[in-house]
């Protein structure tokens, strides 16, 4: 694409952005100053990459901005640069680490960064490795949220016996009935953590937030960290979904 190509993708991208409602092609040649056949031509890239989404009377609305997640672009610096603040701030309140957890393309967790709190004892864990979903608390959020075909085709494929798919079943169960997971016996030895689903605009679980620390501490205040879990978690999820409105204020304050 020419260097004038990349600056009318920018400049409709940013347009879009700033729109409130879905936009006709004509509306958006009239409002650019675009010839109509590259606009056209535009949009139908950005809709094949997920960015913009045409509705059945031919309009057009921006659903995410680059760096956002979706099910076509597993890219999450968006959902990072938007959660850290509220991780920040939960890991103030509850003086234990939080982590931002992912699946993978394999389906193995990932963590996109971690927060650790000022304290001499704390729990840290090395993020540059994977996890095996049904072995941490992160992993069971995300499990919990995929649809029931996929949560099946998931245990056949990992957990073939039955003793173990039992226990994976009735963990996750737990989690989608009381909205967050728990693991007070992790993996690492004196390691415990709660787990909360951060969803996107159409209400999907885009990722887990995990608050953990030593067993202990977090056994004595697991009540207290549950609250502020699910209220960072859903803080998070609120500020996903309106990336696209801030952004927009960002742009009119310019």
């Amino acid at each position: 694409m020419s260097g004038r190509g990349t600056e009318r993708v920018l400049e409709l991208i940013e347009w879009m952005s700033l729109q409130t409602e879905a936009r006709s092609l004509t509306e958006i040649v009239a409002e650019l100053g675009l010839p109509k056949s590259s606009v056209l031509m535009l949009l139908r890239m950005l809709v094949e990459k997920g960015y913009v989404a045409r509705d059945t009377s031919s309009h057009y609305r921006l659903v995410r901005l680059p760096g956002e997640h979706s099910a076509q672009n597993r890219a999450s610096g968006t959902l990072w640069r938007v959660a850290y603040p509220y991780l920040e701030e939960a890991v103030k309140q509850t003086q234990e680490s939080a982590f931002l957890a992912v699946f993978d393309a394999s389906e193995r967790v990932t963590y996109l960064n971690k927060l650790l709190p000022e304290r001499e004892i704390r729990y840290d864990r090395d993020i540059t490795v994977s996890r095996v979903a049904e072995h941490v608390a992160s992993g069971c959020v995300l499990l919990a949220s995929l649809e029931p075909t996929a949560f099946e085709a998931y245990l056949a494929r990992r957990l073939p016996n039955d003793s173990d798919s039992k226990l994976i079943r009735k963990w996750v169960e737990q989690t989608r009935n009381d909205g967050y997971a728990v693991n007070l016996d992790g993996r690492v030895e004196g390691a415990s953590g709660l787990s909360a689903p951060i969803r996107d605009a159409e209400n999907r679980c885009v990722a887990a937030l995990n608050i953990a620390g030593p067993r202990e501490r977090v056994v004595r205040d697991q009540s207290r960290i549950r609250d502020v879990l699910l209220t960072t978690a859903e803080s998070i999820s609120l500020a996903l979904s309106s990336a696209s409105a801030h952004y927009a204020i960002s742009k009119t304050r310019e």
